[in-house]
């Protein structure tokens, strides 16, 4: 039934398609570019259509490409997970989720012991950081909680966490806030204008075109940070639904106007194609999916 499957021109083809560089998938199979290439090449006749198209730094699936290699890449890694699974001793029982700082400090940090309640056999291993890794490229990170408009075709999306954004302060402030500018904590992204454009459209929805020439600006880089000198009183924020959720569960934080709330963008849980399969991914993504249910 396999006699004629070409094994180890797939798993030079996935290699070559995971990293998009027949150079990095020689480097990681102990093999020369050339001869990834001629796997690459013997693959395409054996099939009869092109897997890849060449660009300047390095290469890119074509649509057929595409469909064989989330295919391979699952059924690569399901071969792999049983045959850690045989082993006296399996090695399987860990996974890497990759996610902002704020999202991980304010969201996901403080609701993982239901996690490791439910999965004590699994470890979470956090990674940090403002950088969106290549859930493609980089093998070591399992699942990545992205905040973002866009879709992300090329990965498996397993839920999604929809917010809205409205003002929050200390409650003493909001309590003596009138109609005239307050000061104001804001977030500066280095890379995203959402949060300005998320100032802009409450003011307008609330009717404050005043609040846009505020009486001071404390600026953070980090929503966490901005959080914190809110309900410490050096302001009212503009926050994030999930971010401040659990800051007005405690009353450290209340709404100003919270009839007056503007769309965000949403936070999703993406994964390799078919990693969604491997088994710690697998109970790590249910549970993500019932908390983000709950918000």
């Amino acid at each position: 039934m396999f006699a004629t499957l070409p094994v180890t021109a797939l798993r030079t083809f996935e290699a070559a398609a995971r990293l998009r560089s027949f150079k990095l998938a020689a480097a990681e199979l102990s093999v020369t570019a050339t001869a990834v290439s001629h796997q690459v090449k013997a693959l395409e006749r054996h099939i009869g259509v092109a897997l890849f198209e060449r660009v300047p730094r390095g290469v890119r699936l074509t649509d057929a490409g595409g469909r064989l290699f989330a295919r391979v890449h699952g059924a690569l890694l399901d071969v792999a997970q049983v045959l850690d699974a045989l082993r006296p001793a399996p090695a399987s029982g860990a996974l890497t989720v990759s996610t902002t700082h704020s999202f991980a400090a304010l969201w996901l940090v403080p609701r993982l012991g239901r996690f490791y309640q439910a999965h004590p056999q699994y470890q979470l291993r956090l990674d940090a950081g403002a950088d969106p890794v290549d859930l493609l490229q980089d093998a070591s990170v399992d699942v990545a909680v992205r905040y973002s408009r866009r879709r992300f075709p090329d990965l498996h999306a397993a839920c999604s966490l929809r917010e809205w954004f409205g003002v929050y302060g200390a409650p003493a402030l909001v309590a003596r806030q009138g109609r005239r500018a307050p000061a104001l904590v804001t977030v500066r992204w280095r890379d995203s204008p959402l949060y300005e454009q998320g100032w802009q459209d409450w003011c307008a929805a609330a009717g404050l075109p005043a609040w846009r020439r505020p009486a001071a600006v404390h600026a953070y880089t980090e929503e966490h940070y901005a959080l914190q000198a809110a309900i410490a009183g050096q302001g009212l924020v503009l926050a994030s639904s999930v971010m401040v959720s659990d800051s007005v569960d405690a009353g450290t934080l209340v709404p100003f106007r919270p009839e007056v709330r503007v769309e965000g963008a949403a936070y999703t849980a993406l994964c390799a194609p078919g990693r969604e399969r491997h088994p710690p991914v697998k109970a790590f993504l249910a549970w993500l999916r019932r908390e983000f249910e709950t918000g």
